[in-house]
């Protein structure tokens, strides 16, 4: 199990690359337009952008989902009457996946 520490230091770091990798994309989609880099840098930096985008929102999302299940378990357990709310709650996650691949699709397209 990973320490306190470490999870904010990992989710940290995930959020800058998350905000850092499409800024350096659109930077270098626009020195080729510039003519400041080759068209294949900038296809690559596009590329890889969008890949994070879509791969680190899936992960954020797993992750999510993987502590809302283990709680939804225990608390199916003791209250069944709440099952609406634990459905719902395990199925918002899924809006962090979709943006993800709608900021890669605008990214790459």
């Amino acid at each position: 199990m990973m320490d306190k520490r470490f999870t904010k230091v990992l989710a940290v770091g995930v959020f800058l690359t998350a905000l850092l990798v499409p800024v350096m994309a659109f930077a270098a989609e626009t020195a080729a337009v510039t003519g400041g880099a080759d068209a294949w840098q900038t296809y690559v930096a596009k590329a890889f952008a969008a890949g994070l985008a879509m791969g680190l929102s899936a992960l954020g999302a797993a992750y999510a989902q993987a502590k809302i299940g283990s709680a939804a378990a225990g608390t199916l357990a003791e209250r069944p009457e709440v099952a609406i709310w634990v459905i719902t709650l395990q199925a918002l996650p899924e809006v962090i996946v979709l943006l993800g691949f709608v900021s890669a699709i605008m990214i790459k397209g």
